[in-house]
């Protein structure tokens, strides 16, 4: 029997919209661009990708994937917005990362034809965008090689994480587009490490990731008061 199909029309929808402008630094998506090289070092501290086969769930248009490819790691980026991947596809002529390869496609098709095929899944910011975040957390399992990571991030359910994510930072001064997040959809800590250790996954870590939108900078605190990052780890058999 085919697998539910794990997203949201809405929401592709909404990323779709996006997409030309998933590479302009000073736009909408800038947050992400300011976030982007604190993602990078801590996936890269955490997993060693170069020379590793990775993957990136929910890529949009590969901020993660091609910083991930400049470390040297074997890169695929997958994304259900076709509109995105074209925008990745593109871009990655332009860096002169050709060997990214992009499909369109969730995590759990791929893990159908590509089982354990990943020594590093990263699924940055999409989990609180689909309607079966326990579904992902195992597909994403289903991808990883035995003894492989896997890195999530995502905003806590805080009431400062409301006031900060939505109220600010959506509805407030623009730093992310409205109707990105819904407050009902995000994802405590201690919910992604239980699905994660009913899929057979270890937590190694989590930290909390603030962010400066006068310096347009971020940093790693220890309490995930509003944004996190985890690093789990994939059994070895």
């Amino acid at each position: 029997m085919p697998e539910k199909q794990n997203f949201s029309a809405a929401e592709i929808g909404h990323f779709d919209g996006l997409a030309s402008r998933w590479w302009d630094a000073d736009g909408e998506l800038r947050t992400l661009h300011d976030l982007n090289p604190l993602r990078t070092r801590l996936v890269t501290e955490w997993t060693r990708p170069a020379g590793q086969d990775c993957v990136d769930v929910g890529c949009g248009g590969g901020l993660l994937t091609e910083a991930l490819a400049r470390t040297g790691a074997r890169m695929t980026g997958i994304d259900l917005s076709r509109a995105a991947i074209e925008v990745a596809s593109l871009h990655r002529l332009e860096s002169g990362l050709a060997d990214i390869r992009y499909l369109v496609a969730d995590a759990a098709s791929l893990a159908a034809d590509e089982p354990g095929a990943f020594d590093v899944v990263c699924c940055l910011e999409l989990i609180e965008h689909v309607p079966d975040p326990a579904g992902l957390v195992d597909a994403c399992r289903r991808l990883a090689r035995p003894g492989g990571s896997i890195v999530f991030s995502s905003v806590n359910r805080t009431a400062r994480a409301w006031l900060t994510a939505i109220v600010g930072g959506e509805y407030l001064t623009g730093l992310v587009p409205r109707g990105t997040h819904r407050f009902d959809q995000l994802i405590r800590p201690a919910e992604l490490d239980r699905w994660a250790r009913q899929a057979g996954l270890t937590l190694e870590r989590v930290v909390g990731v603030e962010y400066d939108p006068m310096n347009r900078t971020a940093h790693a605190v220890a309490k995930p008061g509003v944004n996190y990052m985890a690093h789990f780890r994939a059994p070895a058999a």
